[in-house]
């Protein structure tokens, strides 16, 4: 799993590096979370659905045994930037900018 998420970042830089060739945001965004692409609008387990890819057109999932846990599965709740924490929680949430709370 670590070769393909190696070469996933890989393929990134290479795409990002030809003009042209870039990936829209919403797949940027789930390479960076370490996610991958399915076409189905669910994931296989052991993925969570994370958003989406390819201009919505495909479900970002991301691999649930991995460090990267979503906010909710780590007991917080995601807010916008704009709203300050009482304490911050780790954990991924999908909006780009937003950050995971256990409390506000």
């Amino acid at each position: 799993m670590k070769l393909f998420s190696c070469l996933m970042t890989l393929l990134l830089f290479l795409l990002q590096s030809v003009p042209g060739l870039g990936l829209p945001k919403d797949t940027l965004r789930c390479l960076g979370y370490h996610g991958f692409c399915f076409h189905s609008k669910s994931c296989p387990e052991p993925f969570a659905a994370f958003g989406t890819c390819s201009r919505r057109q495909k479900t970002c999932c991301i691999d649930t045994t991995s460090n990267f846990h979503t906010c909710q599965d780590e007991g917080g709740h995601c807010v916008p930037p704009q709203i300050k924490c009482l304490q911050e929680q780790g954990g991924l949430c999908p909006h780009g900018e937003w950050k995971c709370c256990t409390e506000v």
